[in-house]
């Protein structure tokens, strides 16, 4: 660097270094003015904007009514933290926004919720057993593990049991024994109705960043009840829908888990809220469309439906005093003879519940009132001819037993949703195609193979069973089941198929007045069936005096009360061989 050029080259890089170190130090310094004049002019803003507050008397008095609701609440420290904090980001925000309404909405949820209140239990199960008793009917099963379910929540002292799923058909009071479970402990109740639900933010809540949010149905049900532990019953559990972006099942499994519930986590609220000891019930007519996991987390208990003698105590002690009431002829004397109700149980209702029930006696009801309105004559006593004279002509007609003058006509026993019947089981040998069987009356699958499996067992059994073999040469076969526009299926018809077919191809009689169920395997063995106690009630009701069934329904039939057995005799078998020994005669039809 002896060189002046070199040294004057130097001189204007330290220059220019030194000229950007400068420009550098200007814009920090500029931007820290802008950062700290924005900062004094909020503040300044924020300063003014409460001073005016202060004079206008805005905000101030909300602000503080929340502060001291807060005050009394029994929530955890974590709740009091978050709470005070959403509490000062609204005093930080003008009353004339929208943002303010929205933040001052989440703190009234927050404070309506029950934190720490609890109803104290009565597990009296005395009591309870009363409260179940006087407002239902039968149900004994049912109201036994109901009992037993108490009895364990008492000596467990906490709500960690399995959640009770009351299952059956419409009308058999689901609903209405939630009610009394909570009234028998004391406690509030919540109905949460799911048929149709289709989005998870119905269970767990909305986030707060969309418009409109709102917290889901489990805590608005606990804000509106106030108190932390009620009856909830979860009705029509089975009719939830599955949304296009979301499954409420996948809620409900958080919330139906006594391991998990305990957090349970609303989206909304953003707190988490103890539901362990909330007693939850849900209601279900179809077990099939519950999903695998939910159903799991449930216990099953079925409620199979009212026979027609409980229908009749029930329409006698609850709905005809309920409908005098509620028709406004409570103070008139008048009474539904025995005779009357059986006739709108049997030709104008058929369900397993009461609810159509209901409504027939309600109908007749209406023309009493408006009758007796008019100041017309009205009857002392409401006989089967008045029931006609009100309810026109009868919607359904029950099937009666018939005779036994024709082979092949066997009375079989059915179950269905609304409860029993008999079946007729026709069979007939012709002309035709050797072997073929032809099946009619709208059988399912079951039903059909039961028909199939029938016949190939009297085919390999022909010799035992006094059969010539050459008798299916050149024959075809006809299974047929009267009402033919009615889908029937199930394997209970196998021993009834069997004896039809024999009897039609021996031309024995079959014994007079006898029914019969059951299941048959290719060995002839016959196996037990379900629905005995509503069979056994429609033979009776038709006329029927015998009964065959499984060996291993004995234990069923045990269980029906002696009253609803009075007229029959029951023959239990274990092979098809019985059944055909007891039900065919030696007489032979024209």
């Amino acid at each position: 660097m002896n060189s002046i050029k070199e040294r004057a080259y130097q001189a204007v890089l330290c220059q220019q270094s030194e000229l950007e170190i400068l420009r550098v130090k200007v814009q920090v310094h500029e931007k820290t003015r802008s950062e700290l004049d924005r900062h004094n002019k909020e503040y300044f803003l924020q300063q003014q904007m409460k001073v005016l507050q202060e004079e206008l008397n805005v905000g101030d008095d909300e602000i503080d009514e929340l502060r001291n609701k807060a005050k009394t609440k029994q929530w955890s420290a974590e709740v009091a933290a978050t709470f005070e904090k959403e509490l000062k980001k609204a005093e930080r925000l003008n009353p004339q926004s929208p943002d303010y309404s929205v933040q001052i909405q989440y703190l009234n949820t927050v404070l309506g919720l029950p934190w720490g209140i609890y109803t104290e239990d009565n597990f009296n199960l005395k009591r309870a057993e009363r409260i179940l008793n006087a407002h239902h009917y039968g149900l004994e099963k049912v109201k036994e593990r109901i009992l037993e379910h108490l009895a364990v929540l008492m000596l467990r002292g906490d709500m960690k049991s399995p959640i009770i799923c009351l299952y059956g058909p419409p009308g058999v009071g689901k609903t209405s024994l939630g009610k009394s479970i909570a009234e028998s402990l004391g406690r509030k109740y919540m109905r949460i109705s799911l048929g149709g639900l289709h989005d998870e933010a119905e269970i767990r809540g909305h986030r707060r960043t969309y418009v409109g949010a709102m917290s889901g149905r489990i805590i608005q049900s606990l804000g509106k009840v106030g108190s932390s532990n009620p009856v909830f019953v979860l009705d029509e559990i089975d009719k939830i829908g599955e949304g296009s972006r979301s499954n409420p099942e996948s809620a409900l499994l958080e919330v139906l888990d006594p391991e998990q519930n305990a957090s349970f986590h609303d989206n909304y609220l953003d707190i988490d809220y103890d539901l362990s000891k909330v007693l939850f019930i849900a209601t279900a007519n179809d077990l099939s469309a519950i999903s695998r996991p939910l159903r799991d987390r449930m216990e099953i208990i079925e409620i199979s439906g009212y026979i027609e003698e409980e229908k009749l105590k029930i329409a006698q002690k609850y709905l005809i005093p309920k409908a005098l009431k509620d028709h406004g002829l409570d103070a008139v004397e008048f009474k539904f003879s025995t005779k009357a109700i059986e006739l709108i149980i049997e030709e104008y209702t058929r369900e397993s519940g009461v609810r159509q029930l209901e409504k027939r006696i309600a109908e007749v009801m209406r023309k009493i009132a408006w009758r007796f309105a008019q100041n017309e004559l009205c009857p002392t006593e409401i006989s089967p001819e008045c029931v006609r004279e009100y309810l026109g002509k009868p919607i359904f007609l029950r099937e009666r037993y018939q005779s036994n003058e024709h082979a092949g006509v066997v009375v079989g026993l059915a179950w269905t949703s609304v409860g029993g019947d008999i079946l007729y089981i026709e069979s007939s040998l012709q002309k035709g195609t050797e072997g073929k069987l032809t099946l009619t009356g709208s059988l399912g699958d079951v039903m059909k193979e039961s028909a199939v499996l029938a016949l190939t067992y009297i085919q390999a059994h022909a010799e035992e069973l006094g059969i010539n073999p050459e008798v299916f040469k050149d024959k075809a076969i006809h299974i047929h089941v009267p009402e033919g526009a009615v889908p029937k299926d199930g394997p209970s018809a196998g021993i009834t198929m069997v004896t039809s077919l024999v009897s039609a191809i021996t031309r024995r009689k079959v014994k007079a007045n006898l029914a019969m169920t059951g299941e048959i395997t290719l060995r002839g063995k016959v196996l037990p069936v379900g629905g005995i106690k509503e069979k056994i009630l429609a033979a009776k009701r038709s006329g029927i005096r015998e009964i065959i069934m499984c060996k291993e329904n004995e234990k069923d039939v045990q269980e029906i009360k002696s009253t609803y057995l009075k007229g029959l005799s029951f023959h239990f078998v274990e092979d098809i061989k019985e059944v055909l020994e007891i039900a065919l005669t030696n007489e032979l039809a024209k």
